[in-house]
């Protein structure tokens, strides 16, 4: 019997909840999956909010666990149609929304894949040597190499 690893999986799993950081992380895993065959697993997260919400104009409500899969599910869905209707691809997306901490959710998700991807955090000049907390929690516990992709890479792809 050796001690070698155990070998990955054709997946990369990318963090998806709609914001333009996870837009252009899931931009960077297509193009990724494209060059190496992988299959893309968008994972969107949730968790029951402590509190109720409420929108300008309507009375307050309180969130459901099904209400906030509801919406994130479609969040997940938009998100997901429209950046890969950017791609001229034949790669396989996958989704997947579960419950828990968004960090959690993708460490768990991101076991035998063979990349985790996550947006970061837009901020200016100083702050954005900084990372977001969950891809910052994913760098330091992730069972497979993490690669956190800047917003502003893609925007300036797309510019030029």
């Amino acid at each position: 019997m050796t001690n070698q690893p155990a070998a990955h999986d054709r997946r990369i799993v990318v963090g998806v909840d709609g914001s333009p950081g996870s837009r252009t992380a899931l931009h960077w895993a297509i193009g990724q999956a494209e060059q190496t065959g992988a299959t893309v697993e968008a994972i969107g997260a949730w968790q029951d909010p402590v509190t109720g919400g409420s929108v300008i104009g309507w009375a307050p409500m309180i969130y459901t666990g099904d209400s906030i899969v509801a919406l994130i599910e479609k969040a997940l869905a938009d998100t997901v149609a429209d950046v890969t209707a950017q791609h001229a691809t034949t790669i396989d997306v996958i989704t997947r929304v579960m419950p828990g901490h968004p960090a959690k959710v993708l460490l768990d998700a991101a076991n035998g894949a063979e990349l985790l991807v996550v947006g970061s955090r837009g901020h200016g000049t100083f702050a954005g040597i900084l990372l977001g907390s969950v891809s910052q929690h994913c760098v330091q516990h992730a069972p497979c190499p993490v690669v956190v992709v800047p917003s502003r890479v893609h925007a300036e792809k797309a510019a030029s």
